[in-house]
């Protein structure tokens, strides 16, 4: 009788287990370190149920490094920048020292986590006005007379944004520099992309995809990273900044159209020495993808801001940048912190809700201490397995005590911001999510003072006549299906 190996089956067969033992093994060591426990626990569930194939995926999906080079230009050139442009000529200790003792402390750790300071004396206008945010940056371009800096996630050169394209070319033909910087994957899903590209051609527009997947020329990294900021500086005068991309609000999509889906959204203009701190981010990420050194560009103190009749003025503003570069997540800390402050009121705003356990806690027990917490999102999300991921959250939510409030079909709420109590307000392009705080390069803004704190509350309060409020008996009266998908949804959610 032969030895069980001699089938060449058996033998393959003994291999493939040799294999799934090792890959578990390995897995059980290198997992836990340097993750959250429920994103280590839920790769090993999926490793132990398939190992080969589970394996597979984490090379692919489960290391949230940009690469040492990548990293090693970020480092540069944010202490290059640093030390050449004046942002500590912009941190005002007396007015700091004014501020709130909590609102003190989110100052000094967005300043240990991100560098940039707190700046004082800014002017911010808040625009909620899809077509009219993309008209306000047009007219903005048409005045430039240096620079214009472009950054935005998803870019589209559409029926919507032609006319600021258009004044982005006719600012390059009178002598301006202008820099287009758009996320390559984000961007080139969109079906307009490639006749984008072509328009591009020719222009004198400098441009440059952001974390470009290039294998032929060494750029291979997780392919779901993304930079995920939208920013606009002119001339180091005025600058943009929130949830809007620079695309049509249906996002050239027909399925959209049809059913009448647009994005809303939320942008803040801002004037003031707070400029120059976006676009620090923007030469960072410049840098990083072009190798052009923007220190001479960046140095200059903004000007004074102008008057403007319905922003306000005065308010203390902080930048603060976030994503896979950084050592640690600076805008799950600063939210965490925020939450965990709040003495009266909360109010949230994100299309993507689903929080690591951190975020959760911080939420729920807020509710539970007796806080006025409320969510806003969409009733119908564009996102299928994020939706039903988000949507497993719900029940602890309310049971907590958390109001959540369901912004009506078909319109997506895309804006992203939240205000506590009345103290301090945070504007940006970060969701409430995992993804945001592990894997996408996001920048926020956190803002001071009563008047910008109302100003946003006004803008809740639009959302709040426009919503239905969740119930948890309509929540619990879901079908067991529904239940399931969530479930299996958020599992995937928790693997990064």
């Amino acid at each position: 009788m032969t030895g069980w190996l001699s089938s060449p089956g058996a033998a393959l067969s003994a291999i493939l287990v040799a294999v799934d033992v090792a890959i578990i093994l390995c897995a059980l060591v290198v997992l836990p370190g340097g993750r959250r426990p429920q994103t280590a626990l839920a790769w090993l569930i999926l490793i132990l149920a398939v190992p080969l194939f589970g394996f597979v995926l984490f090379l692919m999906f489960g290391r949230t490094s940009v690469g040492r080079k990548r990293r090693t230009k970020q480092a540069e050139v944010n202490a290059a920048i640093m030390a050449r442009a004046p942002l500590d000529e912009l941190a005002d200790a007396e007015r700091q020292a004014e501020l709130d003792p909590l609102v003190q402390g989110f100052v000094h750790l967005n300043r240990e986590l991100g560098v940039l300071p707190m700046t004082f004396g800014n002017t911010v206008e808040l625009i909620d006005d899809y077509v009219g945010c993309v008209e306000a940056m047009t007219r903005e371009v048409a005045t430039a007379e240096g620079y214009v800096h472009v950054q935005f996630y998803i870019s589209a050169w559409d029926d919507v944004t032609a006319p600021f394209f258009d004044e982005l070319v006719c600012a390059v033909q009178r002598g301006v520099t202008v820099r287009f910087l758009f996320d390559h994957i984000g961007s080139r899903g969109i079906p307009v992309y490639q006749e984008m590209l072509r328009k591009l051609a020719g222009t004198g527009i400098q441009w440059a995809p952001m974390l470009p997947i290039r294998p032929l020329k060494g750029e291979v990294r997780r392919p779901d990273l993304r930079n995920h900021r939208k920013i606009l500086v002119v001339d180091g005068r005025v600058a943009f900044s929130g949830s809007q991309n620079l695309i049509e609000a249906g996002y050239n999509k027909p399925k959209n159209h049809r059913l009448g889906r647009a994005w809303v959204e939320l942008m803040a203009r801002v004037e003031g020495p707070a400029v120059q701190e976006l676009n620090v981010v923007f030469a960072t990420d410049w840098f990083t993808e072009t190798g052009e050194d923007l220190r001479h560009v960046v140095s200059d103190v903004p000007p004074a801001p102008s008057v403007r009749p319905g922003a306000v003025t005065g308010v203390g503003l902080q930048v603060v940048p976030s994503g896979p570069g950084f050592v640690s997540e600076n805008n799950l800390r600063l939210f965490n912190s925020m939450l965990y402050s709040a003495e009266r009121r909360l109010s949230l705003t994100s299309p993507y809700f689903v929080p690591d356990d951190s975020l959760l806690y911080a939420v729920t027990t807020a509710a539970q201490r007796g806080i006025d917490v409320e969510l806003f999102v969409s009733a119908a999300a564009d996102q299928f397995m994020v939706a039903h991921a988000q949507r497993s959250y719900y029940e602890a939510l309310l049971r907590s005590g958390v109001r959540i409030w369901l912004y009506p079909e078909p319109y997506v709420l895309h804006a992203k911001h939240f205000t506590v109590d009345d103290r301090v307000a945070v504007v940006g392009s970060s969701n409430m999510d995992m993804r945001s705080f592990a894997l996408n390069y996001e920048v926020v803004m956190m803002m001071t003072g009563r008047e910008i704190v109302a100003r946003l509350e006004q803008v809740q309060a639009t959302y709040r006549s426009l919503s239905t409020e969740l119930t948890l008996d309509t929540w619990l009266g879901r079908s067991r299906g529904q239940r399931y998908v969530d479930n299996l949804m958020r599992l995937t959610a928790t693997i990064q």
